[in-house]
């Protein structure tokens, strides 16, 4: 059994990282030239990735979240996603270590050992009650944080939106997921089937207003990502000055920071 366990979740690591490379050669060979957004050169490609990750939706994951929504009271879905939520934090705070940014590390270990112990296993979300915020970070953020450029925006297969540094993120994510390392198999993928449609049925109100309000919903979709993407890498205080292809190392948070000092000191 542990045989079979083992090379499902080889199976599974190697589809994200495949993904991932992919998505590297696409932004090796992207041309910026011709009509469109600048930090968009695979339009065309990312729309049809988009139209079957939204039918995928659309038929699967939505009906199913809203079953979810109905049968499981309240509570019960918030106590779930309080769970997963706890879980989370272990990655959040690992990356923000990575990024050098102990404080909020430090904060995130209390939210764990509270909301672990107080809190049931992450049942009831007590840590924030006690002003310990949570935080969310990513390994995409993380290699933000320290420089590297997002490169082209990418679609990807059942992830959806994303980049270039956010797909190579997406692989570090994976190995640094303590679901990802539950046996047997089974409790593994019954853990992970929960949380996307935790996850889903979380989205439901988002989703309907994203249907009624988007002239253009892939547009949307896009300019949201980047935009929060944007946000969360320079928590929540980014520049001023938005230009069309965030690859300028001028851009960098590390030079951001630098400049805040030098603004300081005069």
């Amino acid at each position: 059994m542990n045989s079979h366990a083992e090379l499902a979740s080889i199976g599974r690591r190697t589809v994200v990282a495949l993904l991932a490379v992919a998505a590297l050669c696409l932004g090796g060979c992207a041309s910026t030239s011709g009509p469109g957004d600048p930090r968009d050169p695979f339009e065309k490609v990312n729309r049809v990735t988009y139209s079957v990750n939204s039918n995928l939706d659309k038929y699967l994951l939505k009906p199913v979240a809203q079953g979810y929504n109905f049968i499981l009271p309240q509570p019960v879905r918030t106590c779930v996603n309080n769970v997963f939520g706890n879980i989370g934090d272990l990655s959040t705070m690992a990356n923000n270590f990575l990024e050098g940014n102990f404080s909020d590390a430090g904060s995130d270990a209390c939210r764990i050992a509270i909301n672990s112990t107080v809190g049931l296993l992450g049942c009831i979300d007590v840590a924030s009650s006690h002003g310990f915020t949570k935080h969310r970070k990513d390994f995409g953020i993380t290699l933000g944080v320290w420089g590297v450029s997002p490169g082209p925006y990418v679609v990807l297969p059942f992830f959806g939106p994303s980049d270039v540094r956010d797909s190579v993120g997406l692989v570090g994510d994976l190995y640094s997921d303590p679901v990802g390392y539950v046996y047997p198999v089974w409790q593994r993928n019954t853990a992970e089937g929960i949380r996307i449609i935790d996850t889903r049925a979380s989205l439901i109100s988002a989703g309907n207003l994203l249907s009624g309000a988007a002239l253009d919903e892939y547009v949307f979709v896009r300019d949201g990502y980047l935009t929060r993407r944007r946000y969360l890498i320079y928590n929540g205080n980014p520049p001023d000055d938005y230009p069309a292809d965030d690859s300028d190392q001028n851009d960098q948070p590390d030079n951001k920071q630098k400049s805040d000092k030098s603004d300081k000191k005069q």
